[in-house]
């Protein structure tokens, strides 16, 4: 099944489905134990750009439903969701719509960002997964976890693992009693180059387990 992506992807970023999980199962019995139990995974996928990375910072530890919702008000408040918009409200516009003070800081320095061009996020799918990471981490509020999930689920990059993601980590304890992240990153290494696929996998068993549906 493979993923249809736009030609502008570079080859790297794109993967098959079907060829990632027979090499996964064949590394490692969890998979088979997660696809028997559950079935195979829903690959998430976001437009590039914008609106999505300020979702992930709306994302960052709460819920997506709770951060969904915050960001429908942010939407409805500025149709015009551009980055001029969104630099000129005011710290109190931000509170009144439930997004904290921290968060507001995180949003306005993307926003800065890409009005002083600093960063060009519609030329990051031409670039690699580093050189992706390299340009978003200097933005203030844009740490690993973010830049995994953006890689992963706007760029689909194949080879991902979010090992700051809590879902990722208790998912990891629970099947394979590793508790240490480092030795967490260790054993992962076996996954590569389909990490991405094995994440997927891995919210699948922790958010079916709980008997929950998230739609990304």
């Amino acid at each position: 099944m493979p993923i249809n992506l736009p030609q502008k992807f570079p080859t790297v970023f794109i993967f098959n489905m079907q060829q990632a999980v027979k090499y996964l199962t064949a590394k490692d019995a969890i998979f088979n134990h997660i696809i028997d139990k559950y079935g195979l995974p829903i690959i998430p996928k976001r437009p590039q750009g914008f609106e999505t990375l300020v979702l992930l910072i709306l994302e960052q530890q709460v819920s997506i439903d709770s951060a969904k919702a915050t960001f429908l008000k942010l939407k409805a408040k500025e149709i015009n969701f551009q980055p001029e918009s969104l630099v000129a409200f005011s710290d109190e516009e931000y509170r009144n719509i439930g997004v904290s003070r921290q968060k507001t800081s995180y949003i306005k320095a993307l926003s800065s960002s890409i009005i002083n061009n600093e960063i060009d996020i519609e030329n990051l799918s031409t670039k690699s997964a580093m050189q992706v990471r390299e340009e978003l981490i200097k933005i203030k509020g844009i740490g690993n976890w973010t830049i995994d999930v953006y890689l992963m689920f706007s760029l689909q990059a194949p080879d991902v693992i979010p090992l700051g993601d809590i879902a990722v980590i208790n998912t990891i304890k629970e099947l394979l009693n590793i508790h240490d992240k480092q030795e967490m990153e260790t054993y992962a290494s076996k996954w590569s180059p389909y990490r991405s696929v094995a994440t997927y996998l891995l919210w699948h068993y922790y958010l079916n387990k709980r008997n929950r549906k998230v739609v990304y």
